[in-house]
């Protein structure tokens, strides 16, 4: 007779397999969330509880992962997997949050960035479509700009060397490009010769809407270029709105030189032949 040998498994710890089922479950449930957020499924305020929730249970499945490393330790059981399994998710999916608490500290609290504070570029198309419970279409005023110039100083008006009417198809076409959903566009005509697109923006994670107007004038015979992105809801913008209107600026006057013909260097003159002198 050949002897049976058993083998000895150490038994799983219950905490590990709990963690990592709670932890799954957050991320099952945050994915859900980030979409019913995009998708508008819900308005903005229960979205974003649906969110915080799935969040929460992220933080649950994290702490019941350390109460299992501390049961392994002690009684050598196994499930050291498990409960690293549900840390790791749950890290992951509180590293986003984590990450904007802390810029939300650096940055200041506004919402509306314009390249013109005096005069900002109007929402017009756009007002009509703003939730009630949204952020002001007014601006906010001269300290909102203070602490924009603080923050961002290199957003100013963009001055371009070409007519309103090049200006505003270069600006249209970069607006198209990003893929922001036009609400209303009308090009610079007779007799003001004034220019303006009003787009909505998303946020690349959360989808949340950002609207944006740009307004082209004349300056001459060449042009200027005003924007301004805000928030729809929050009170900080976590620089996205800057982060925009910096990167359209950016683009607008590389496409503009990219554009502009290279000048040609003048030629000399041809010499005239030489007279030959008959002897």
């Amino acid at each position: 007779m050949v002897a049976r040998r058993y083998v000895h498994s150490e038994p799983t710890s219950r905490l590990a397999i709990w963690a990592r089922r709670i932890a799954g479950f957050a991320f099952v449930a945050t994915v859900l969330a980030v979409i019913i957020v995009r998708s508008g499924l819900l308005e903005i305020q229960p979205a974003l509880m649906t969110f915080a929730g799935a969040l929460a249970i992220a933080v649950v499945a994290m702490l019941v992962a350390f109460a299992a490393f501390a049961v392994i330790w002690m009684e050598g059981l196994a499930g050291m997997g498990a409960a690293l399994t549900a840390m790791l998710v749950s890290l992951a999916l509180l590293a986003y949050p984590a990450y904007i608490g802390i810029k939300s500290y650096r940055l200041p609290r506004i919402y509306d960035i314009t390249t013109d504070p005096i005069d900002p570029p109007r929402y017009e198309a756009l007002a009509r479509l703003r939730p009630r419970d949204a952020n002001p279409i007014q601006y906010a005023g001269l300290a909102a700009a203070e602490q924009q110039h603080n923050a961002y100083p290199d957003i100013e008006t963009v001055e371009l060397e070409v007519p309103p009417q090049r200006a505003y198809e270069v600006t249209l076409a970069l607006v198209t490009k990003r893929k922001w959903l036009v609400i209303d566009e009308r090009p610079p005509q007779l007799p003001r010769r004034i220019g303006r697109i009003e787009a909505v923006a998303r946020t690349p994670i959360m989808g949340f809407r950002e609207d944006v107007s740009i307004r082209i004038t004349p300056d001459g015979e060449d042009s200027r270029v005003d924007i301004r992105s805000s928030s729809r809801y929050f009170e900080s913008d976590l620089g996205s709105n800057a982060a925009r209107v910096s990167k359209l600026i950016e683009d607008i006057n590389a496409a503009v030189d990219n554009a502009k013909p290279a000048q040609k260097k003048p030629q000399a003159p041809a010499k005239a032949p030489a007279k030959t002198v008959k002897k």
